[in-house]
């Protein structure tokens, strides 16, 4: 059981680990990144190392780079064809804003004058394509950070082949060095397979809506398909966001509900049938977070570190469940937090 004055310290503890996140986020949101971005190249140095030649006879520096380089082109050439379609949007944006009044003409009928004028000044006010430039601009403001990232994940590769020697040195004693590999074996194992499953999800959701959107004639479905695949690692709400942008986007671009209602339809479709009932299946229990905790993490995360924090709060939120586990004081903690109740 947790005594009154152990829940004292944990409270006064995570006060100034929060005070900590929220003024340092300028260094740590790049470090959380150059983690990921480490595990995200392990994964793929990993299926590199299929191949009995490459595991065996090519030194790890030379995979890292490899790997690290194969990441970094397929990110910048998915960028550019973003980039281009972002610089078409902000250059007929006009077009789709002056079909709110059209929009606002044909439902008039429909609803009761009240409704309407309320409608209406919402409309009037709302800037859709300032939206869509504002959430380009918060993903430019992250990748001009990226250099420093990239910074961060060099000397996290440099410092690996040394790590279990430091682990080693600190802690003498067998049973403790084991213990303490064995955190971050789990912390590597857990996190690698989110981070692969997640992203072949996401990709999947992303790919098929953007087949549905070209379908549906919706301009610039790169665009909002890259929206879809990234918005997808939000737990929950994330889909929701992805699914509502491009539904009102194609009602300014017809200047009729009924695209909308179609887009909404389909695209929802898509991620229905991927988020409950394909995902869950790959992704099983990899994180062993209560749902009530996913959610939560996600209101808390994102309250400190905005969209950022959203999407890093299941990642976050899973290594602490690990690392907690692991000491008698705080697995109660550890269990509280996991989905079944046992951390291990």
């Amino acid at each position: 059981m947790i005594s009154i004055k152990n829940l004292s310290h944990y409270l006064f503890v995570s006060f100034v680990l929060v005070v900590i996140l929220f003024y340092g986020q300028n260094i740590l949101i790049p470090f959380v990144f150059a983690l990921l971005l480490w595990f995200i190249v392990k994964q793929i140095r990993g299926f590199m190392e299929r191949a009995p030649f490459i595991k065996n006879k090519t030194p790890m520096w030379l995979k890292n780079w490899v790997a690290t380089i194969i990441l970094l082109v397929s990110l910048n050439a998915l960028l550019k064809i973003v980039m281009h379609n972002v610089t078409l949007l902000s250059h007929s944006y006009q077009k789709y804003q002056n079909n709110t009044s059209i929009i606002i003409q044909k439902i008039s009928t429909k609803l009761n004058p009240e409704i309407l004028e309320q409608l209406n000044a919402f409309l009037t006010q709302y800037n859709f394509a300032e939206t869509v430039l504002s959430l380009f601009n918060y993903s430019t403001n992250f990748l001009s950070n990226l250099f420093l990232v990239i910074i961060y994940a060099l000397f996290i590769f440099l410092e690996e082949p040394s790590f279990q020697n430091k682990i080693s040195l600190l802690f003498p004693n067998t049973q403790n060095k084991q213990s303490i590999l064995n955190v971050f074996n789990k912390i590597n194992d857990s996190i690698s397979k989110y981070l692969g499953l997640k992203t072949f999800v996401s990709v999947l959701t992303g790919l098929f809506s953007w087949l549905a959107l070209l379908f549906l004639g919706v301009d610039f479905p790169v665009f909002w398909a890259f929206l879809i695949f990234l918005l997808h690692y939000i737990p929950t709400i994330g889909s929701l966001i992805a699914t509502v942008f491009p539904s009102i986007f194609s009602c300014l671009q017809y200047g009729e509900l009924l695209p909308g209602v179609w887009v909404l339809l389909l695209v929802g479709a898509i991620q229905f049938i991927i988020g409950n009932l394909l995902e869950p299946k790959l992704m099983g229990n990899s994180v062993n977070l209560s749902p009530l905790i996913i959610i939560l993490s996600l209101s808390f995360w994102g309250s400190i570190w905005g969209i950022t924090g959203m999407l890093l709060s299941v990642p976050i939120m899973a290594i602490i469940v690990i690392i907690l586990s692991k000491f008698p004081k705080t697995k109660p903690i550890a269990i509280l937090l996991s989905a079944n109740g046992i951390p291990e």
